[in-house]
């Protein structure tokens, strides 16, 4: 993703490319499993496990070129990062919730558990990628292993899984893997963890290497701003102006993340990331 970055091939575990929704293999999970309420993301409600009334019988979305145009702008902003076609063709052998009705709640109630850990070997095979953190490579190889294996349950040990423990063992190793990495901005970077910084005025801030786990950055302007090597992991970049911005190396960034914000031809992104089609040119 940048030049810090290098490629790690091991074990079994899924390389960071293919962590991220193929819809073409999956049974339309996202689109029945989860729920959704009437708001500025969604036309209308939709409870758990009724499909959503764009979904064709090929389990894609009859409207997925026009869904901000048709009033879904919400499912645009969403990755099941792999979890979807892994509980399709592997949790349940390929077997669909239409051929297997009998099967459909408990798919429903697995999928999240599985999206739980994609998103966390999402994390992993980033933090295993960056040279930066060689001293941490066989932890992350063995967290990485572990979290595969976890993916590879049954259905019936899936829907059981409690993943806060796993995530709990995950969390410190992704603390740290940002801590070396940031360590290359120099100076003392921000901390603005958590920080509630909704509609701030950020407009070329300097934010090199600086510390945003879990920031709400709703609808902030951060046009022209330096977040270069920032570590984005949860941030909520809803509506948030990245005009200008520089994102070169930035941490922890999803596709949906950069979805839900506003940008322009501008805007720098890391390597292997697409600029969002409703950005201005």
């Amino acid at each position: 993703m940048s030049e810090t970055r290098q490629t790690a091939q091991h074990h079994d575990e899924p390389r960071h490319g293919e962590l991220r929704g193929d819809c073409a293999n999956c049974f339309g999970l996202c689109c029945v499993a989860l729920p959704f309420a009437r708001s500025n993301d969604f036309a209308v409600n939709k409870s758990a496990g009724d499909p959503c009334r764009n979904l064709r019988d090929d389990f894609r979305c009859g409207i997925h070129t026009r869904l901000r145009d048709s009033g879904f702008p919400g499912c645009t902003v969403y990755d099941c990062f792999g979890a979807g076609q892994h509980v399709s063709q592997v949790t349940f052998g390929g077997v669909s919730w239409r051929e297997a009705p009998e099967t459909a709640r408990q798919m429903y109630e697995v999928f999240p558990v599985v999206r739980q850990l994609y998103e966390l070997l999402r994390y992993l095979t980033e933090a295993r990628s960056l040279a930066a953190t060689r001293p941490l490579h066989r932890d992350l190889d063995r967290a990485l292993a572990r979290v595969t294996a976890l993916t590879g349950g049954d259905a019936e040990g899936l829907e059981k899984l409690d993943v806060a423990p796993v995530r709990a063992e995950v969390n410190p190793l992704l603390l740290k893997s940002s801590a070396l990495v940031r360590a290359a901005a120099g100076g003392k970077p921000k901390n603005k963890r958590g920080a509630d910084l909704i509609g701030a005025r950020l407009r070329g801030a300097k934010l090199r290497g600086a510390d945003l786990r879990g920031a709400l950055l709703i609808a902030a302007d951060l046009g022209g701003a330096d977040l270069s090597l920032a570590d984005l992991i949860g941030a909520d970049l809803r509506d948030a102006d990245l005009s200008g911005a520089d994102l070169t190396g930035a941490l922890f960034l999803t596709q949906p993340q950069l979805n839900s914000a506003r940008g322009d031809a501008a805007t720098r992104l890391p390597e292997g990331f697409e600029r969002p089609g409703h950005w201005t040119r």
